[in-house]
């Protein structure tokens, strides 16, 4: 968690002992502030923002305020250097978000390497290590720390880095805040929040309704969050004690072929698409200090998931149907579209201790972890008929496709320790011990070959830093560290070619895979300059080995597989300040990622597929320096904000991506046009674009403000990610022919020119 404190011998740390001399003989010199950066999930440790080795983004409550953002992805994405997001689903709140590369996502299939925390609980879930936006109450954000790299002490999945998120007290947030807005698309949004503290007990709750229509056919969304805490402060012991409840129903209808967008970009493909999930954690905090210098921080949670989803979709037996019917001079088949639906339970707990010291020489962290969590899968599939709304009817009934039961267990052992080695060069050194055990036990098939396992994965996982103030206003940072990734139960029961999985999925007994290994070096310079102008520039690189990827057969199917090695490596540069009345803001991010081993990829709707000898009639050549989908090169963020009048506030800020492959192309070999008889539509890569959204606000007294905003200002037309996939639509209906179905480059959409206008009440202190 970032905060600030005036410690005097935190600031002797970061500015060293000549600053501090001359602090003590003038006792009324006023100390400057110094950003403290939380380098553990857990709270009560925290280190200078300059004594840590990485580029570090931390933001606050009223920066997600200012922008207007309905949520975490759609903030990251318009604010923060290097994160780009692709909406696949085509719902705000069921985004992959990607940074330096890396994803954290709600959708499964999605190859998962960002962890993300919430009061030092862990909110990856187990069956797939997916990340659920919608459960994540945004109102109750107090901070948000993103910190890159392979950070060990973040536990497994911190492939590229960590998301800390910290929430809203009754000591530190107290008053209330009502919030009411609405406008495109039919969306509504009330937004409540209180909180108080009296003695030493403090309150706060928030709940937040979301519901629209969608800008796309069959769209409608509706999220409620819950979050309430209860905390304690006393003299030597600080406890919260919170209840987050979520709840959404959202409909996400995914990607769209070139052609039919080319008619109406509002379209769908195929409905429904609809995921419902409901999640309640209780979670126990605390901290209790043994001295001026050390403590003992804590946590405890159970956290419940259920997830059911409905998906309407194209039959992939109907093809192999089709031509058995024809060979055998038998009726065709009629089956043209299926009703694959899901229930996942998921139940986790865990505990975790630390032991915090802090004194002029060492800032030092030894703790112990424990997380487990027990899944229940259940998959059935009814068959019907794509109907002339492209919705699937006449259902036969369902069949049970899967039923399987998981746990997964993790056992940690983490130490950390800055060291000063002068009082302006410090050196940071870390290292995690994980061991991890994913069972997964067949209830449908009770005999061998079925989905029963019991894998165990146990690594140690090192971080070195350097830090050195070499003047007040200049830093310097070196880093390298190493994080590991745990195959998921759903990764486990889906890694066969040769039985690719329908998503959420349908698995079978599979080949084991590795754990994922990734280590990141990276440096850089950050400081200040005349006119309060902050600057950062920096370099990294991560080399991830066996990273688990899926590949794509179909819009909805697929399987995982490790794949050798792959390499992000970027650069990021940045620069914010304060002009008169106007707060600036502009990041440039470079990202190279590329694989760095050659593999023969199922792709049989890419334009190459047969083209190598090495590989087989629907596979591809992947090879070393090609780039991986999905990840622009380049991306641009400029931010800009008018205090027109005292009461008014105006802002602004741009979003420029360039070009992406899609999903299917990792050989970047895909062209438009005919080759062996098949025709190609779409060339397989997204152009980039860029995108203007404007905001204001109105403080209109007694505690009232108004406030609106527009996004995507220009109405530009815009894809965020892709996949090249077959449809069976040719002219807008169902061909019985699959010799008449197209090869084609299908987008997620970008959501056309929208605006809102609310009002928000402000009582009590705030």
């Amino acid at each position: 968690m970032s905060t600030r404190i005036w410690t005097r011998s935190t600031l002797c740390l970061a500015v060293g002992a000549a600053f501090c001399g001359a602090a003590t003989a003038q006792s009324t010199v006023q100390l400057p502030t110094v950003e403290v950066v939380g380098t553990t999930p857990l709270s009560g440790l925290g280190v200078a923002r300059e004594q840590v080795p990485a580029n570090v983004q931390s933001t606050r409550a009223r920066d997600l305020r200012e922008k207007e953002a309905q949520n975490l992805p759609e903030f990251m994405a318009r604010q923060l250097p290097s994160v780009n997001v692709n909406e696949i689903q085509g719902n705000p709140y069921q985004a992959d978000l990607n940074y330096r590369g890396f994803v954290a996502s709600p959708l499964l299939g999605t190859p998962q390497g960002l962890s993300v925390y919430l009061d030092g609980v862990r909110a990856n879930e187990a069956f797939g290590d997916t990340v659920n936006w919608d459960l994540i109450p945004k109102s109750a954000i107090a901070s948000m720390d993103l910190m890159p790299g392979s950070n060990p002490l973040f536990g497994l999945n911190t492939l590229g880095g960590a998301l800390s998120l910290r929430t809203k007290n009754g000591f530190d947030d107290a008053g209330g805040e009502v919030e009411i807005s609405a406008g495109s698309f039919g969306r509504r949004n009330v937004e409540a929040s209180y909180g108080g503290n009296r003695g030493t007990l403090g309150w706060f709750v928030a709940a937040d309704w979301f519901d629209e229509d969608g800008w796309r056919d069959h769209s409608p969304s509706e999220v409620k969050q819950f979050f309430g805490k209860l905390s304690h402060r006393g003299e030597r012991l600080e406890a919260d004690l919170s209840l987050t409840h979520g709840r959404s129903d959202l409909i996400g209808n995914g990607v769209l072929p070139l052609s039919m967008l080319r008619e109406r970009r509002d379209q769908i493909f195929t409905y429904p698409d609809n995921t419902k999930n409901e999640m309640t954690q209780i979670a126990l905090t605390g901290k209790w200090w043994l001295s001026d210098a050390s403590n003992l921080s804590g946590s405890l949670y159970h956290r419940r998931t259920r997830t059911s989803t409905l998906n309407g979709d194209a039959n992939d037996d109907y093809e192999d149907a089709y031509e058995d019917a024809v060979l055998n001079a038998t009726p065709l088949p009629t089956e043209t579209g299926v009703h694959n639906r899901t229930r996942t339970i998921q139940d986790g707990s865990g505990a975790s201790l630390q032991w915090n010291l802090i004194d002029d020489r060492h800032t030092l962290a030894l703790g112990v972890s424990h997380d487990q969590a027990r899944v229940r899968f259940r998959q059935t599939a009814a068959e019907g008929v794509i109907d002339a709304g492209r919705g699937v009817s006449d259902l036969e009934e369902d069949e049970l496709e899967n039923k399987l039961r998981g746990t997964t267990r993790t056992s940690s052992l983490f130490i950390t320790d800055t060291y000063a080695l002068t009082p302006a060069l410090h050196l940071s050194a870390s290292a995690r011990y994980n061991h991890s055990r994913v069972k997964t036990n067949d209830q449908l098939n009770p005999f061998p070959p079925n989905l029963d396992g019991d894998h165990r994965y146990r690594k140690l996982n090192p971080a070195l830093g350097l830090t050195w103030q070499a003047l007040p206003s200049l830093n310097a940072y070196l880093g390298f560290n190493q994080g590991t990734r745990v195959p998921t139960p759903i990764e486990l029961g889906c890694a066969d070619p040769a039985n690719p999985c329908s998503l959420p999925n349908a698995m079978a007994a599979d080949p084991f895979l590795k754990q994922v290994v990734s280590r990141t070096l990276e440096a850089g310079l950050r400081g200040k300059l005349a006119g309060d102008i902050r600057w950062n520039a920096g370099v990294f690189r991560t080399l991830s080995k066996d990273d688990i990827l899926f590949v794509g057969t179909s819009t909805s199917a697929g399987y995982f597989d490790n794949f050798g090695e792959t390499l992000r490596q970027g650069i990021e540069l940045g620069a914010s300040g304060r002009y008169r009345r106007f707060d600036w803001s502009a990041s440039y991010s470079y990202l190279h990622a590329t694989f760095r081993s050659d593999a023969c990829v199922l792709a049989e709707n890419n334009s190459s597929a047969g083209a190598s000898a090495l590989c087989a009639g629907d596979e591809i050549r992947v090879k070393s320096g090609d780039r991986i989908p999905g990840l622009p090169a380049h991306s641009l963020k400029l931010g800009l904000s008018w205090k027109a009048l005292d009461w008014l506030r105006v802002g602004g800020d741009v979003q420029a991506f360039s070009s992406q492959y899609v999903r299917g192309n990792e050989n970047n070999q895909h062209r438009a046009g005919s080759t062996g008889g098949e025709t190609y539509e779409g060339p397989g890569k997204i152009p980039g674009y860029a995108i203007v959204n404007v905001n204001a606000d109105a403080d209109l007294g007694a505690g009232w403000e108004m406030f609106a905003k527009v996004t995507n200002l220009f109405d530009k037309h815009y894809a965020t990610g892709g996949i090249l996939a077959e449809n069976p639509f040719a002219n807008g209906a169902f061909q019985a022919d699959p010799d008449d179905w197209r090869h084609e480059t299908f987008v997620a959409p970008g959501a056309p020119r929208a605006g809102w206008i609310g009002v928000r009440y402000r009582f009590g202190g705030r």
